[in-house]
């Protein structure tokens, strides 16, 4: 990573501005200040309030450590830093600051202490990209901008290895009930534009491929002989929407120099139970002997072997029909903690060789992930096949080879899914355990898990990415930890440590661009610095 020596020449010189702050603050004065571990000394100090504990430092020299540009409006005493596509607004008495225009609520007010606008330290470092780490007993603050000053080169020292920057960097684009796209149903413009301009947003922010949802309920986003074509495009099922969607954003995807992958939910039938408004030839209506009805939705019976290579073939139709780089599937195979009516598939299908209906179900799955492999690599060899399963196999207490977790799911026992099986015989590519909680979790603790799918890779030639729950970040209803987009950057840091992880892909689209407490600001300073 780079950074330009004369930043930090610019950032010294602004702190040593002469100022005074009030004697009032005499507990600030002890505090000190280290961006990217080198202190800085100066004599304007941050200072705490009180009644409210949020520390206050000089807007000036943090956002124009981060390469922003700042002006003051002197009659409105609102102070403007701006990044591309990123502005943030200050005003001083006012309790909210607008961030791309809309409100977010301060803790404290902008204040004006001896010319300098002073603002909450946390508030600016979540949304301008640093990481801020402070030491109550010690009175320190750490900054890390993300970036690295390069020292000088001494003969004969091993050098660190650049970052990889052929890692995946990936998003995952929702489009059942329309969640990231399309969010028009009537214009074609409409629906490209918005596709377009969600890619350049991606794009800025250091990602490098997308993993776009192409069969939301057992239809289509592309051209199909055997199934109909999505009612996300034009609000009904079985509409043609006047152009073929996955050839478009395939050919913009790449034109960007990205990569398209395809994403599948390959069991999901329909969102809701009625049939009434599914197509003729969906498949609920054409094979109702293939579906199963489980938490008021449809879907499609993995017992079931014509319903399976039913599937196969659908996803096969993109993968001959177009140049796609990847087909993905989520974690949606069996529904976990409910009853599944599949008593008759059991007795039909169950050839004795399994002795349990949970067996037998992991079966099920099992030999539809081996022989959809086997489809993609008789045709498309290339393609680049993985799963995408939820973030913990088994507990130790369930299993002493499992990970250090309580989990209340698991993908073996509640979802069938083997995902250890998969990758010991080969059968994926790569795959990308969903670790969608925080650093401090006790149930499932993201670093145990990270270091416990790294260790069911290892030496296996499966690629392990891992999925990141962009989602949370600013959500209130989640621990504390998400309450700072630096959870991610944390995350992201602690990948680093194993050479096994290739990449991370985020879930979803909108919540990185919509820039939660700075998280899309936060991921272009880690990946493009």
């Amino acid at each position: 990573m780079r950074f330009r020596k004369w930043m930090l020449v610019l950032m010294l010189t602004l702190f040593c501005l002469p100022s005074v702050v009030p004697a009032a603050k005499a507990q600030s004065a002890a505090i000190q200040i280290f961006l990217d571990g080198g202190k800085l000394s100066s004599d304007v100090s941050p200072y705490i309030l009180p009644k409210v504990n949020v520390t206050m430092v000089p807007t000036r020299v943090i956002s124009q450590g981060l390469g922003a540009s700042i002006q003051w409006n002197q009659q409105s005493k609102t102070a403007t830093i701006s990044q591309p596509g990123y502005t943030l607004s200050l005003t001083s008495g006012k309790n909210t600051a607008l961030v791309n225009g809309k409100p977010q609520p301060l803790s404290a007010s902008v204040q004006i202490k001896n010319g300098r606008v002073m603002v909450p330290l946390r508030f600016i470092s979540e949304n301008l990209g640093l990481t801020v780490v402070w030491n109550q007993r010690e009175k320190v603050i750490d900054l890390t901008s993300g970036w690295i000053i390069p020292g000088p080169v001494v003969p004969g020292t091993p050098q660190q290895p650049a970052p990889d920057r052929n890692e995946v960097r990936g998003a995952w684009i929702s489009t059942v009930y329309n969640l990231d796209w399309p969010a028009n149903k009537s214009s074609i413009d409409r629906q490209q534009s918005d596709f377009t301009t969600m890619l350049d947003q991606l794009q800025d922010a250091g990602i490098n491929a997308v993993f776009v949802q192409l069969r939301p309920s057992g239809d289509a986003l592309y051209t199909s002989a055997l199934v109909p074509w999505s009612k996300v495009l034009t609000g009904t099922q079985g509409k043609d929407p006047g152009y073929d969607p996955t050839a478009f954003m395939v050919e913009e995807t790449h034109r960007r120099g990205m990569e398209f992958h395809a994403w599948f939910n390959p069991f999901r039938a329909n969102t809701e139970l009625s049939t009434a408004s599914l197509a003729p030839n969906h498949v609920a209506r054409a094979h109702p002997d293939w579906i199963l009805s489980v938490n008021k939705q449809l879907m499609i019976d993995p017992g079931n072997p014509a319903a399976r290579q039913h599937i196969i073939d659908t996803i096969m139709e993109v993968a001959n029909g177009y140049d796609v780089d990847g087909i993905h599937l989520d974690d949606y195979f069996y529904p976990s903690h409910t009853s599944i009516p599949d008593t008759t598939s059991y007795r039909l299908y169950n050839d004795g060789s399994y002795k349990s209906v949970g067996d037998w179900r992991r079966g099920n799955i099992n030999t539809f992930v081996k022989e959809l492999g086997e489809s993609i690599n008789r045709t498309k060899p290339n393609i680049y096949y993985g799963v995408s399963p939820f973030g913990v196999w088994r507990n130790q207490s369930a299993d002493p080879t499992g990970s250090d977790s309580k989990a209340g799911v698991t993908a073996y026992d509640s979802m069938y899914a083997d995902t250890r099986t998969w990758i010991q015989n080969g059968w994926i590519d790569y795959i990308v355990p969903q670790i969608y909680w925080s650093m401090d979790y006790s149930a499932a603790d993201y670093d145990k898990l990270v270091d416990w799918w790294a260790k069911e890779v290892r030496g296996t030639g499966v690629d392990l990415l891992i999925g990141h729950a962009a989602y949370k970040v600013g959500d209130k209803n989640q621990d504390k930890n998400w309450q700072s987009a630096v959870e991610i950057i944390n995350q992201l840091r602690y990948n680093e440590k194993y050479p096994d992880i290739e990449g991370s892909i985020f879930f979803r689209a909108k919540h990185l661009t919509g820039n939660p407490l700075g998280l899309l600001n936060q991921l272009k300073l880690y990946y493009t610095s």
